[in-house]
């Protein structure tokens, strides 16, 4: 399992907490430092859509200028922003053991997930 995100965001940090909890072993992946892997990062758009991907509630994308926001318009726009700012994309981005793929952090949908799969 591996879990991507940055270490200091409120939702990763609780989602690591709870799999720790769980005594769920998993990698961590940290975007600021590792930066985003540009093959997993096709992978997440491609099983979860491009718009799952970029956070377009937070405050980076809040930050950005209007004319950038709007040329986010498919996956290969959406990819380039996010390689150049990965504070862009929904955390925690999981790989499950099971090869799928999750955004953001849901204790019983997780734990659901733990429970198919056990």
């Amino acid at each position: 399992m591996i879990v991507y995100g940055i270490p200091n965001c409120d939702t990763v940090k609780k989602a690591r907490l709870w799999l720790s909890a769980q005594g769920q072993a998993h990698e961590f992946h940290d975007f600021k430092k590792l930066g985003v892997p540009p093959a997993q990062l096709a992978r997440w758009m491609e099983a979860l859509g491009w718009e799952k991907i970029v956070n377009r509630q937070g405050t980076t994308w809040r930050k950005l200028d209007a004319a950038v926001q709007a040329g986010v318009q498919d996956a290969a726009s959406a990819s380039a922003l996010v390689q150049a700012q990965p504070s862009l994309i929904k955390r925690p981005v999981v790989e499950w053991p099971d090869g799928s793929i999750s955004v953001g952090f849901q204790a019983d949908a997780w734990q659901a997930r733990l429970d198919a799969n056990s």
